[in-house]
């Protein structure tokens, strides 16, 4: 009873540790767009595939990017607020487009 009641406050000890350590989310993918979007198209050969404009609760602004690279499939999802600082909310592999259903059909 003792050993496993040392092992869950050594791993609880770990969790915590690690997560008061860590770096926060945001500072690991954020910086301005342009040094992005340039490193985007430099290493991953990605291009801008789709945007839009999303509405937060404050009403402010933010576009929704989608940047892909056809022949390899790698993405990447940006969010940009007004004052141009980008973040990677998303990225990936096997990325691929969908083509639109029929007028009256559902997708």
């Amino acid at each position: 009873m003792e050993d496993l009641m040392f092992k869950r406050l050594v791993t609880t000890a770990l969790l915590f540790g690690m997560a008061a350590t860590a770096p926060p989310a945001a500072a690991m993918g954020c910086a301005p767009r342009d040094h992005i979007v340039e490193r985007l198209k430099d290493r991953y050969s990605e291009a801008l595939t789709a945007a839009g404009l999303e509405t937060t609760v404050e009403t402010r602004q933010r576009m929704l990017e989608i940047w892909s690279n056809p022949e390899n499939g790698s993405y990447t999802v940006l969010l940009t607020d007004p004052a141009g600082i980008s973040c990677i909310v998303g990225y990936g592999s096997e990325f691929h487009t969908v083509a639109a259903p029929p007028d009256g059909e559902l997708g």
